[in-house]
């Protein structure tokens, strides 16, 4: 009965050893500055080294350090955990310089969840149809600039596109001094970060410092202080003005309220128009030049999305199409192939498990946006752009997820996704684009995001039978 019991009692601990949660093996401990370096000037390299060598999951820098992840699985686990044991961080850090403490990319617990109440409204129903003639009057603005047989720059106007809507969108401004101002400093402050030179300001807190107008970060912190003035000025005029029956989305949160009844403070009101200035245009010109790209690059998907774009005929509805399978599939493949987020951040508050590893407080958990979209299991010749992948079946939430998850996914996914496919119908039916170079074109840092380089150009033919997909 002895033997028994200790046999017993051996095989039970065994059993435990073999059911307790593993310890994540050791990744890279390559110097902090050597890999902020890296994550700099080629990301998708840093990323995709790594993964090799190491595996998914794989660590990197010293415990408690950061752990990226790509397996859907993993990725499930994370977005579907209690949001209480996750924190975005202290908030102290270049998105705070950028947008304000205030800002929803920002917020944690109770105060996230009530501001993403407040801004989810415009962003969804009735309110997209609304949008749908400012999207398509913009860029036939914008392109009618463009010199014909004349090389143009694909970003700049895509940015000039997506500014305008967003401005527009959200202030209801159309024209005006503000206007033209709020565009310049606007344009100005993210081209100042736009280099990887300049992105190494966000990982080097240091570098975070005012030495005159000509120093990097000087000339970024006058040209937010002259948006900010601008920003509250616009606020107490509205509220002085007590209207607001406008239909524009700043007027929408001015009069949104709580549970309780209160409004968004002043503060509140700037960090998130902020927000949705930065993030409503900067990352939407960055796929429609990649989608611009990709469709003159291969002439075999120009010539289905021609063809799909006829099936509709003159003034067809914007709904009808933002509804179109292939330019679907097309918007859902460039932002598959290079996802401008290439990840999200969880900082973990208390202990977490994910597939069998335990995770200790301290512990950055990284779902890698671009490394899961990367996955070959999931997406054969992952490096291949094909628009067909997504037209042959359908991604889980946590397979394909350029908007990032759980509930912090981004709130303007659905009308970044509605103006790219408007605005691609839109040139598309007015012009034939050629490529003025025809190397291969490879992402940049640009700030936190992956973007097209900033030298892209193409070169526009009108149409001889202009056609417009898009009821005037």
């Amino acid at each position: 009965m002895a033997i028994a019991g200790s046999f017993d009692s051996q095989n039970r601990k065994r059993i435990l050893k073999l059911e307790a949660p593993m310890r994540l093996p050791n990744g890279s401990r390559t110097p902090w500055i050597l890999r902020a370096i890296q994550l700099s000037f080629r990301p998708l390299e840093y990323m995709e080294t790594y993964a090799q060598r190491y595996g998914d999951p794989f660590t990197v820098g010293k415990p408690p350090g950061a752990v990226y992840f790509s397996h859907p699985k993993a990725l499930q686990e994370i977005f579907t955990a209690d949001p209480e044991v996750f924190t975005i961080g202290s908030g102290d850090g270049v998105i705070k310089d950028l947008l304000g403490a205030d800002s929803l990319l920002l917020l944690n617990g109770e105060r996230h969840q009530r501001q993403r109440r407040l801004l989810t409204p415009p962003f969804h129903g009735d309110r997209m149809r609304a949008y749908s003639q400012l999207i398509c009057d913009v860029t036939k603005q914008v392109t009618a600039h463009w010199e014909i047989g004349e090389p143009f720059l694909v970003r700049s106007s895509m940015q000039e596109i997506t500014l305008r809507v967003i401005l527009q969108a959200v202030f209801g401004l159309h024209e005006g001094q503000r206007f033209d101002q709020l565009r310049q400093l606007l344009s100005s402050m993210l081209d100042s970060m736009s280099s990887p030179f300049s992105s190494i300001l966000i990982f080097f807190s240091s570098l975070r410092r005012d030495w005159g107008p000509l120093s990097p970060w000087g000339r970024f912190l006058r040209l937010r202080e002259q948006i900010d003035q601008l920003l509250y000025a616009e606020i107490r005029e509205r509220r002085e003005q007590d209207d607001l029956s406008g239909t524009d989305i700043m007027t929408l949160l001015m009069s949104a309220c709580d549970e309780a009844g209160q409004p968004m403070t002043e503060q509140e009101l700037h960090d998130e128009l902020m927000t949705l200035l930065v993030a409503g245009h900067e990352t939407t010109a960055s796929a429609l030049t990649w989608a611009l790209y990709w469709i003159h690059a291969l002439p075999e998907v120009q010539e289905k999305l021609r063809h799909e774009l006829e099936t509709l005929g003159e003034n067809a509805d914007p709904m009808d199409i933002a509804r179109l399978p292939y330019l679907t599939a097309v918007c859902q493949e460039t932002l598959r192939i290079y996802p401008i987020a290439l990840n999200v951040i969880r900082i973990l508050k208390s202990p977490l498990e994910i597939m069998g590893y335990q995770f200790e407080p301290g512990t950055m958990l990284i779902p890698c946006i671009y490394l899961t979209h990367q996955r070959e299991e999931l997406y054969p010749e992952p490096k291949r752009f094909k628009p067909e992948r997504f037209l042959e079946r359908q991604f889980s939430q946590y397979e394909y997820l350029p908007f990032g998850g759980g509930h912090r996914r981004c709130i303007g996914a659905a009308f970044a996704q509605f103006e790219m496919k408007l605005v691609l119908a839109t040139i598309l039916s007015r012009f034939q684009l050629t490529l003025a170079d025809s190397r291969p074109v490879k992402p940049v840092r640009r700030g936190l995001t992956l973007a097209p380089p900033g030298n892209l150009r193409m070169v526009a033919t009108q149409l001889r039978a202009q056609k417009t997909p898009v009821a005037v």
